[in-house]
């Protein structure tokens, strides 16, 4: 069985360096780092996570919160988040709220029971789950943000203003909005940043807010039945758009030549389903990978310059607006 002398003998360094480097620890240089796991994959170390974990009172294990799996925005962004923590030696541990606060303060529970060393969470709502508030490790909170926790997430309004602008250049001046959950900040802010970009003669005809999951209330189905002359509907995430899109169709209302519809998310079944969905993509790998970043420093004890990490967004245009 491979030891860390046997690596620290191969690569030429101390026993001390080779310990560090498969720990996580900060103080190695870019190229030891590399030459250290490169040599312990090719001799097959395999760590003794039991034994480290009795030696430093560490796990080597995060959690990672999502609110809900059947949203693809979630699987990506697990992946993400996923693969930037196996790259430095962590396990993920995932829950999924599956829509509940009931589940996602279960799940804290859980992951407290395993020890684990952080916690990345995406929160449900604007209300903190009882499990959470007994939660003192380090945590950091992705696409959703909170006063005075580690967050990491897209520049919304910026979003909201790249469509107001491309609205306005496709020709549109009246529009109905879909907007997600005003109890969260991903939510409103992404309406907000539209709304402050809008600017007269142009119109918001109808507004109406309806889950991320997708699931359109009666009275948003209501005004896409009759859209009272707006030419184009904007939805706060891609599963609201892909929702509107159907609920049109089954009106009997052509996207784009009838009504045109935009989304935010830049999911993979935005580029899938017919017509394509013009969106806004974030950059939901180096979100992931952000997130990860930010956890290991705090658990380093590393200092950050700042509790919020913001990535900028694009517009993706493809054919479910029309250029009027």
């Amino acid at each position: 069985m491979t030891t860390i002398r046997d690596i620290a003998g191969a690569v030429g360094v101390s026993v001390a360096t080779v310990s560090n480097v498969l720990n996580g620890r900060p103080n190695v240089g870019a190229d030891v780092r590399k030459r250290v796991l490169r040599v312990a994959k090719q001799l097959g170390y395999r760590p003794n996570r039991a034994a480290q974990a009795m030696r430093t009172g560490r796990t080597r294990t995060i959690g990672l919160v999502l609110p809900d799996l059947t949203n693809p925005y979630f699987p990506e962004l697990a992946q993400a988040v996923e693969r930037t923590a196996r790259q430095a030696g962590l396990l993920v541990c995932l829950i999924d709220s599956q829509g509940s606060r009931e589940g996602e303060s279960d799940g804290f529970a859980l992951l407290m029971q395993h020890a684990v060393d952080g916690i990345i969470w995406c929160p449900l709502g604007s209300r903190r789950p009882a499990g959470v508030k007994q939660w003192r490790g380090p945590l950091v909170l992705i696409d959703r943000p909170r006063p005075g926790h580690d967050v990491v997430h897209a520049d919304y309004l910026m979003g909201g203003r790249l469509l107001a602008q491309y609205a306005r250049a496709m020709g549109h001046a009246k529009v109905g909005l879909l907007c997600g959950p005003q109890e969260l900040a991903s939510a409103r802010l992404r309406r907000e940043g539209f709304v402050q970009a809008w600017a007269r003669p142009a119109r918001v005809v109808w507004e109406h807010s309806v889950g991320f999951d997708g699931v359109l209330s009666p009275a948003a189905i209501q005004a896409l039945r009759r859209p009272r002359g707006a030419s184009l509907v904007v939805c706060g995430n891609d599963l609201i758009a892909i929702s509107a899109m159907r609920c049109l169709a089954e009106h009997g209302l052509r996207v784009p030549l009838d009504v045109s519809v935009t989304g935010f998310d830049n999911i993979h079944w935005a580029g899938l389903v017919s017509p394509t969905l013009t969106t806004i993509a974030q950059p939901v790998g180096a979100i992931g990978a952000r997130a990860v970043e930010v956890l290991r420093a705090r658990l380093a004890g590393t200092a950050l310059a700042s509790r919020r990490s913001v990535f900028e967004v694009a517009l993706v245009e493809r054919e479910s607006v029309r250029h009027l």
